[in-house]
C-alpha cells in the first residue's frame, strides 16, 4: 500500500492559471449540492402540508438524499480515481439538473423521495470528483487555503440554504427550491466542460465494486429508518432492537467485502490512518449538529411561532454568517494552532450554542445560540477536511475525498433521524419540549466529540509531518 505524502513532497511544477476561476466554478457546484441538504428543511412544513406527509416521510424527504448521497460516495470517489474526475463532474451536474426537475414536478410524497434519491445518487459521483480535482489542483499552502474556502462554502452554504428556502417557499413555492438547480447545473455543466483540463486516460481502469457500495448503503439506511421509526415504537423496542442487529450483520458483511474483493470499494487501511479517522469523526458529527439546527429550527419558528417561510429563513441569516466566519478564521489559523487544538475549540463553543439554545424561551435567544454553534461547527469543518485530506498521496485523493464526503452525509442522516425521534411530538406540533430535548442532546455530543477529539486528534506537528511517521 502507498504510502501518503505530505503537502509539500507533491509540489505541482506547473500549476494551472486558472486553478483559482476552477475553484470557483468547483466551489458553487458543492455549494449546491450542500444547500439542497438544508434548502428542503424551510418548505417541510409547506410539502407536509400540499403533499400530505407524515413526519417519517418529511424525515426521509431529507435523509433519502443525504442516504443516497453518502452511501454512493465511496463508489463516486473510486470513479473518479478510475473513470476520470472531469467527465464525472460534468455527467453529475447534468443529472443532478434533470433529478431537480423531478423532484420540483412531484406531486405525491413518493415521487418527490425518488426525485430526492436521484439527486442524492447524482451528487455522490459529483461531489468527490470536485473535491478530488481541488486536491489535486492545489499544492502547499495553495491547498490549504483552498481547502479553507471549500469548506466555507459548505458550511456557510448549509445555512444560507435555509435562506433561499425561505425566499423561494414564501414566493413562487416549495418546487422553486428545486427547479432553481436546474439552470444553474447546466452552466455548471458547460463552464467546467471548457475549463477544466481532460482526464488522464489510465490503461486498465479497473471495476467498480457495486456490491460493496449495495451493502454499506443498506446498512446505513437500516440504520436511519431504526432511528425514525424508534420515535413511534420506542428506543428499546424489540422492532428497533432486530433494525440494530440487521444493521450491524450488513456492516461486518461490507468489512468482509472489502477485504476479500479483488478490487475493493475502498482500502480500510486508508480509513484506518490517524489523520483520515480524526478527519471523518469530526465531519460526521459537525454534520449532525448543523442538520440539527435546520431541522428543528424551521419546525420550531414555523410550526410554534407561526412565521412564514421568509423570515424563519431571515433568522437564519446569521447562521450562514457565522459558518462561514468560523470556517474562514479557522482556514487561516489551523496551521499555527493544529488539529487537536482547534478541532476541540470548535466543538466546545458548538456545545455551548447548543445549550443557549437547549435552554431558549424565546426566538432571539435560540436564533444567539444556533448562531455561536454555526460558528464553531464552521471550524470544525475545516480542521476535518484539512486534516483527512492534507497528506494523502495524488493517487488517493479521490478516494479519500469520498471517504469524507460519505461522513458528511451520514451525519446529516443520522442527525435528522435522530433529532426527528428525540423531537417527534414538536414536528407534530403538539409540544415545544422536544425541541429543546433535540438541542440538549446536541450540546452532550458536541462535548464528547470534543473530548474523543483532545484524545485522539494529532497535534500541530503531527499534523505536519508524514502520516507515516506521526505516532
Amino acid at each position: 500500500m502507498a504510502q501518503p505524502a505530505t503537502t509539500s513532497s507533491v509540489p505541482a511544477p506547473h500549476p494551472n492559471p486558472q486553478r483559482w476561476r476552477i475553484l470557483g466554478l468547483l466551489g458553487v457546484a458543492q455549494l449546491m449540492l450542500i444547500l439542497d441538504v438544508t434548502v428542503v428543511t424551510i418548505a417541510l412544513p409547506d410539502i407536509s402540508t400540499d403533499l400530505g406527509l407524515g413526519r417519517q416521510l418529511l424525515t426521509w424527504v431529507v435523509s433519502g438524499y443525504t442516504l443516497a448521497f453518502g452511501g454512493l460516495l465511496l463508489l463516486g470517489g473510486r470513479a473518479a480515481d478510475l473513470f476520470g474526475a472531469r467527465r464525472l463532474v460534468v455527467l453529475g451536474l447534468l443529472v443532478f439538473a434533470g433529478a431537480s426537475l423531478l423532484a420540483g414536478l412531484a406531486s405525491t410524497g413518493w415521487a418527490l423521495l425518488a426525485g430526492r434519491v436521484l439527486q442524492g445518487a447524482s451528487a455522490a459521483f459529483l461531489s468527490p470528483s470536485a473535491l478530488s480535482l481541488v486536491v489535486r489542483t492545489f499544492d502547499g499552502a495553495e491547498r490549504d487555503r483552498a481547502l479553507g474556502i471549500w469548506s466555507a462554502l459548505g458550511g456557510g452554504g448549509a445555512a444560507l440554504g435555509v435562506l433561499l428556502g425561505g425566499l423561494l417557499t414564501a414566493g413562487p413555492g416549495w418546487s422553486w427550491v428545486f427547479f432553481v438547480n436546474v439552470p444553474v447545473g447546466l452552466l455548471l455543466a458547460l463552464s467546467l466542460h471548457r475549463t477544466l483540463p481532460r482526464d488522464a486516460v489510465g490503461e486498465a481502469p479497473g471495476r467498480l465494486d457495486l456490491l460493496g457500495a449495495a451493502l454499506v448503503t443498506a446498512a446505513t439506511g437500516t440504520l436511519i429508518y431504526a432511528l425514525i421509526q424508534a420515535g413511534d415504537r420506542g428506543w428499546t423496542s424489540a422492532a428497533t432492537g432486530l433494525l440494530a442487529a440487521t444493521t450491524a450483520a450488513l456492516y461486518l458483511a461490507f468489512v468482509v467485502r472489502v477485504r476479500h474483493a479483488a478490487q475493493p470499494l475502498m482500502d480500510l487501511g486508508l480509513l484506518l490512518r490517524r489523520p483520515v479517522a480524526v478527519g471523518t469523526l469530526l465531519v460526521l458529527v459537525a454534520t449532525a449538529l448543523m442538520i440539527t439546527v435546520f431541522f428543528l429550527g424551521s419546525f420550531y419558528f414555523q410550526r410554534h411561532l407561526g412565521y412564514d417561510a421568509l423570515r424563519t429563513g431571515l433568522l437564519f441569516l446569521p447562521v450562514a454568517l457565522a459558518t462561514m466566519a468560523g470556517a474562514t478564521i479557522a482556514g487561516r489559523v489551523l496551521a499555527r494552532l493544529g488539529p487537536r487544538l482547534l478541532g476541540t475549540a470548535g466543538l466546545v463553543v458548538g456545545g455551548i450554542g447548543m445549550g443557549v439554545a437547549a435552554a431558549a424561551d424565546g426566538p432571539a435567544a435560540l436564533a444567539a445560540g444556533v448562531g455561536v454553534a454555526a460558528a464553531g461547527t464552521g471550524a470544525v469543518f475545516v480542521v476535518a477536511s484539512a486534516t483527512a485530506l492534507g497528506q494523502v498521496a495524488p493517487h488517493e485523493a479521490g478516494l479519500a475525498s469520498g471517504i469524507v464526503s460519505t461522513f458528511h452525509e451520514f451525519g446529516a442522516s443520522l442527525g435528522a433521524a435522530v433529532v426527528s425521534s428525540i423531537a417527534a411530538a414538536s414536528l407534530a406540533g403538539t409540544s415545544a419540549a422536544g425541541v429543546s430535548r433535540g438541542f440538549a442532546t446536541a450540546a452532550v455530543v458536541a462535548a464528547v466529540a470534543a473530548l474523543v477529539t483532545v484524545a485522539v486528534a494529532p497535534g500541530r506537528q503531527a499534523a505536519s509531518s508524514p502520516a507515516g511517521a506521526a505516532p
